[in-house]
């Protein structure tokens, strides 16, 4: 099925009563709640209303759906995520996927998550939606802990815009893809272990990656 845009994301032009930011923050709290409390499957707009203090017609005028609802919920955990800098690309890595790893433990981000992807397979929309909110949302981070090992020298500088890009596509690829399969498919720990593994073999592979595009010889990276 198809759902329509929600109306989140409606054009800034559209006329009518300003949104309300508090009762958007309240909606989404709410979201979470109920996701913890009941789980995608029982959850209603109806009882996110009632959570929230607003009426049923509030939600349907920001979002097509629960599923959009809960893709929102759920975007604003990740929007958490923060590099931080621990002094080399290694170590931030490590740093961003433990958080990442971490959020993901949360029920609500658990239950919301696998739930709209599972949806999305059968909705082109929300699909859509999941990156934007989500997926494109987080690429951030690639691209700042991209930018701070190469002025640390760590890696080198890429010219060209588009393979920078699609560089960048890659490696939240692999991170994410990684991570939530070890906690979400598999169910198990993305402990520090693990993720100094996972960390290594990304290291290696993104040094070599970047010099074939710039035609250097890799650097190794310290920890």
């Amino acid at each position: 099925m198809q759902s329509r845009t929600p109306a989140s994301r409606a054009p800034a032009s559209r006329t009518g009563r300003p949104r309300s930011t508090a009762a958007d923050a309240a909606i989404l709290s709410a979201t979470r709640a109920a996701l913890v409390e009941l789980g995608w499957s029982k959850l209603t707009l109806g009882d996110v209303a009632t959570r929230a203090g607003v009426a049923k017609t509030t939600l349907y005028r920001r979002w097509a759906g629960k599923n959009e609802l809960v893709v929102d919920a759920v975007a604003e955990l990740f929007d958490e995520l923060e590099l931080p800098d621990r002094g080399s690309l290694a170590a931030d890595i490590e740093g961003v996927v433990l958080q990442f790893a971490s959020i993901l433990t949360r029920p609500e981000a658990k239950s919301g998550l696998m739930a709209v992807v599972a949806e999305s397979t059968r909705d082109d929309a929300l699909r859509e939606h999941i990156r934007t909110s989500i997926v494109d949302r987080q690429k951030r981070l690639v691209f700042e802990g991209r930018a701070r090992a190469q002025k640390r020298g760590e890696l080198p500088p890429e010219d060209d815009p588009a393979a920078a890009a699609r560089t960048a596509d890659l490696i939240f690829d692999v991170v994410a893809g990684a991570v939530v399969h070890r906690t979400l498919v598999s169910a198990e720990p993305a402990d520090a272990e693990w993720i100094g593994r996972l960390t290594t073999l990304l290291v290696g592979g993104v040094t070599a990656v970047v010099s074939s595009l710039t035609h250097e010889d890799p650097q190794p990276l310290r920890r």
